[in-house]
């Protein structure tokens, strides 16, 4: 499903009286301007289960470079990443120095590494992060024999280095469009610093993307060819969500959230700040720490719900859909 389709905020023109005047909706609507590529090392993990956490509570789909022998000895993190919407790529299979390999011994590095990983979630890798970044002709030559392109990275998060949360935060700031970002999974200081970084991503229009396999960029969320899982994940689908504008006053407006797709489900909206929501309907919300990112939960109210946003001076945004998750 493409990620320009769940965010289809169609802002109705309509006319709303305001004391006998006449004030109409916006007609724009709120889309990426473009993608950058969240990555995550060295999964899965004892806290692969806490990462996915904060990744679907503020609506990012991640790729996951894991290590094969990980991904074996912990197959239910593993197929978690999948069942969250993640996808994932190999890193290897004991996250050796794979430039002093011989060419036979990384062929079966990587063959087994990503056997294991296909048998723990089933998909099968396309991308391939070399460890520590070291790569040669070589090392590309036998990932592309075996359907893989190699992903380095444009940002180094240095979340691996002992940064802080603010550090890490500052360093994702300078992510621009097609780019990607090294994180890693295990850390709490990333778990942390991921609300701020999807706050400074919204309020540039940039949204998390998947990792082409033909160019390592990052794209929309449809525009690649990483193959889905060969079996449907338990629980965690998709869906779709459609917002629109309908009522819009001098100091707040309406959202109106249509989900199709699901009966039980988790939008994740986000809000561009100071705009602040003051009430909702026909759902349950909780909030991220910035305040900025809210996640709705049918409540058995139906698959409509909205809410009332306060303009606190910014009259023009308009709230974003990260996603829909079915269960």
């Amino acid at each position: 499903m493409s990620l320009r389709h769940v965010i289809r905020l169609a802002v109705v023109a309509t006319a709303v009286a305001i004391g006998g005047v006449a004030v109409a909706a916006p007609s724009s609507a709120a889309t990426c301007n473009g993608y950058v590529g969240l990555t995550f090392d060295d999964g899965p993990t004892g806290s692969t289960s806490a990462l996915l956490t904060v990744l679907r509570n503020n609506g990012v789909r991640a790729t996951m470079f894991n290590i094969g022998q990980n991904a074996q000895n912990n197959r239910s993190a593993a197929q978690a990443q999948v069942a969250a919407g993640m996808w994932v790529g190999n890193h290897s299979w004991s996250h050796a120095h794979m430039t002093t390999m011989s060419q036979a011994q990384m062929q079966s590095d990587l063959s087994q590494t990503s056997t294991a990983i296909q048998s723990a979630t089933g998909t099968r890798p396309v991308l391939f992060r070399p460890p520590y970044g070291e790569t040669n002709s070589t090392l590309q030559s036998v990932a592309s024999s075996l359907g893989m392109r190699q992903v380095i990275w444009d940002v180094d998060s240095q979340d691996w280095n002992g940064a802080s949360v603010s550090t890490i935060v500052a360093n994702a700031g300078r992510l621009q469009a097609g780019q990607v970002i090294l994180m890693h999974d295990g850390l709490q200081t990333t778990r942390d610093a991921i609300p701020q970084i999807m706050a400074n991503l919204t309020s540039r229009n940039l949204c998390p993307g998947m990792i082409s396999s033909s160019t390592g960029r990052a794209v929309a969320p449809d525009g690649g060819s990483t193959p889905p899982p060969t079996t449907p994940p338990p629980g965690g689908g998709s869906c779709t969500a459609t917002a629109t504008t309908p009522n819009v006053w001098g100091d707040r407006y309406n959202t109106s959230v249509t989900v199709s797709g699901a009966s039980t489900w988790a939008v994740v909206v986000a809000i561009t700040a100071p705009q602040k929501v003051v009430t909702i309907w026909n759902g349950t919300a909780t909030w991220d720490s910035s305040g900025n990112v809210m996640t709705m939960r049918s409540n058995g109210s139906g698959n409509t719900f909205g809410f009332t946003t306060m303009f606190n001076g910014n009259s023009s945004a308009r709230p974003q859909i990260r996603s829909c998750t079915a269960g």
